[in-house]
Parts: C-alpha cells; sequence; structure tokens
C-alpha cells in the first residue's frame, strides 16, 4: 500500500486534469510552454541583424512587427516541442515541472494544468499568428523564414533526430539559426551573405551551449532515452568536441569583419578568446578528473559545465551588441 506522503502534494492553486482551471492558471500554463527564456536569446539576435540590415535603424513598426512575429513563431515551435515530449519531460527532473507534464494522483506547481490538445492548438495558432503578422506587415519571405523554423524545429529536431542521433542538437539546432534570417529578410526582403555568416555563427554556437548544459543534466537524458552527446561519449570526448566547435564559431565571427567592419572585428577576437579560454578550461577540469578516457560516460563526472553554459549565453549577447553598435557608428567600418 502506497503511504499518503509518498503521494504528489496537490497545489492548492492548480487542479487536477479535468477538473475546474482557474483563467489566470491555463494563461500561466501556456506562457511557459512557450518557453519565454528561451524566446528572449532567440530575439537577442535579431534587432542587431536588422540594424547591420539597415545600416541603421529600421522603423519601429518594422522591429516591433519582427519581434512580435518572431516570439509567435518561436512561441509555436516550442508549445509544440512540449506536446511532443511530454512522456519524456515526465521522466526528467529538468522538465517534471512543465504544464502538460502529469504524476501521480494531481498536479505540483503547474504540472497537468494544460490538457494536451489546448497545448497543440495554442501552437497552431501561435504559428498562424507569426505567418500573418509577418506576412502582412514585413514580408512574405520573413514569414516564410519564421515558418521554415517551425517545421524545422518540430520535424526535424523534434521528432527525427531528438531520439534518435547523438548529433540532434548539431542538426536540429539550426532551428535556433533562423531568426537573423528573419530579421534581415523583414528589412531587406532578400537572404544577403552577412545574415548567412550570422546563421553559421549560431549554428556552430549552439553545440557548445547545449552540450553544456546536457553534461550537466546527463543522467536526465539518459533517464529519459534521449542520446545527446553526453550520454554516449566520456566527458572527455564531448569537451574535446566543444573546443572543435568553439574554435570554428570564432572563425565564422570573424568571416562577418568585412561587413561589420574592424571594431566590430577587434571585440570579435576578444570575445572569441574569452569563449576559446573557457572551453579549452572546461577541457583541461574534465581531463584533470580521475577515470579512464576510453571507458564510459559514467566514469567521471563533468565538472562545472554550467560555467560554460552562462558564460555562452553572455558570450552570444554581447556578441550581437557588437554587431549592433558597430552597424551605428558612421566610422569603424571599412
Amino acid at each position: 500500500m502506497t503511504s499518503a506522503a509518498a503521494l504528489p502534494q496537490l497545489d492548492q492553486r492548480e487542479t487536477p486534469p479535468g477538473g475546474r482551471r482557474p483563467p489566470g492558471t491555463i494563461v500561466r500554463g501556456l506562457v511557459a510552454l512557450t518557453k519565454p527564456r528561451i524566446i528572449e536569446l532567440l530575439l537577442v539576435t535579431t534587432v542587431p541583424t536588422m540594424l547591420l540590415a539597415q545600416r541603421g535603424v529600421p522603423s519601429l513598426r518594422l522591429v516591433l512587427v519582427t519581434l512580435v512575429g518572431g516570439t509567435l513563431a518561436a512561441g509555436s515551435a516550442n508549445t509544440i516541442n512540449c506536446y511532443i515530449d511530454r512522456d519524456i519531460d515526465a521522466v526528467m527532473k529538468r522538465t517534471s515541472r512543465r504544464p502538460l507534464v502529469v504524476k501521480g494522483h494531481g498536479t505540483i506547481k503547474g504540472r497537468g494544468t494544460i490538457k494536451p490538445w489546448e497545448a497543440l492548438a495554442w501552437g497552431i495558432i501561435l504559428g498562424a499568428g507569426a505567418t500573418l503578422l509577418l506576412g502582412l506587415m514585413a514580408n512574405w519571405l520573413a514569414a516564410s523564414l519564421a515558418d521554415a523554423a517551425i517545421l524545422f524545429y518540430i520535424f526535424v529536431y523534434t521528432l527525427l533526430l531528438k531520439r534518435r542521433s547523438p548529433s540532434n542538437i548539431v542538426i536540429g539546432g539550426a532551428a535556433g539559426c533562423f531568426p537573423v534570417l528573419v530579421g534581415w529578410a523583414a528589412v531587406t526582403g532578400t537572404v544577403a551573405w552577412p545574415a548567412v555568416v550570422l546563421f553559421a555563427v549560431i549554428f556552430l554556437w549552439t553545440p557548445p551551449h547545449f552540450w553544456a548544459l546536457a553534461m550537466k543534466f546527463r543522467k536526465d537524458y539518459a533517464a529519459a532515452g534521449v542520446p545527446m552527446l553526453p550520454v554516449v561519449a566520456t566527458p572527455a570526448q564531448v569537451a574535446r568536441k566543444i573546443v572543435w566547435y568553439s574554435w570554428a564559431m570564432v572563425a565564422a565571427t570573424l568571416a562577418l569583419v568585412p561587413w561589420a567592419g574592424w571594431i566590430y572585428g577587434v571585440l570579435a577576437v576578444a570575445l572569441g578568446a574569452w569563449f576559446l579560454a573557457e572551453a579549452h578550461g572546461l577541457d583541461a577540469r574534465v581531463r584533470a578528473t580521475p577515470g579512464p578516457e576510453g571507458a564510459g560516460p559514467d566514469d567521471a563526472p563533468s565538472p562545472a559545465p554550467m560555467r560554460l553554459f552562462h558564460l555562452s549565453i553572455a558570450y552570444l549577447t554581447l556578441l550581437f551588441a557588437a554587431v549592433a553598435v558597430t552597424a551605428l557608428l558612421p566610422w569603424g567600418r571599412w
């Protein structure tokens, strides 16, 4: 017999699936499904790209339309991702409090507050809203790129790769690179080489960023059967790949210098050196940890991977701030 203490305790602010839910609970749950903190990082890359495309400040209306449209598109992809992954979210401690997760006899701090059909409908509505807003108030190329990001994230990353391949985040992470293309297209109606370079920067940044997080939560991913690289490789192997991608990312940032100017180049080199120092530092700490490199991934813990994870967010933010500032300067260009 299961004791009462062993059962999940119901948060009095929520109600079990099928019960009456306060409107505020539903709204909070729907917003949480969009993963607002991830959307913030995506938008950080959009505005600087628009400034670079304009070589100045685009109209406030266009900036707002692009940001709102990008938010709706990212929210759509994230919501449908939560709908598809609600089974493994229930297994992982990091995601077990998401609104679609139902455990035991009730809800705990948000669990089960949104029904699956509601989440799917919400995701589709957000995607449709993004398409119409960007198409009618920016241009249809920007809308099409936003749609491509949604479809890529859902079908390529979530459905095809995430549960099948250690390369899931390498390939699937391309979905997070589309905001720079959307921003450039919204301003110019085209996709030019600088936007492609910025796409490549984020593409190469994503594996070190996400693998550092996955090193920390390796047991979570293993329990859910998701073959993230830290689950199937040793910490030393993961750290070495982080170093390789970090060097490739920094090289890609320098490919933007002919368009962004020498001041951006100086800042990109300084920020790149900072990132590379931390990537090599993680590699050194992993190698100094006892445990045979060639054995299984459980032989050695991953030392301080979250330090690199948090630094990677600061790095990307500062790099795109450099893009924005130098795009506005009348001097410092070639």
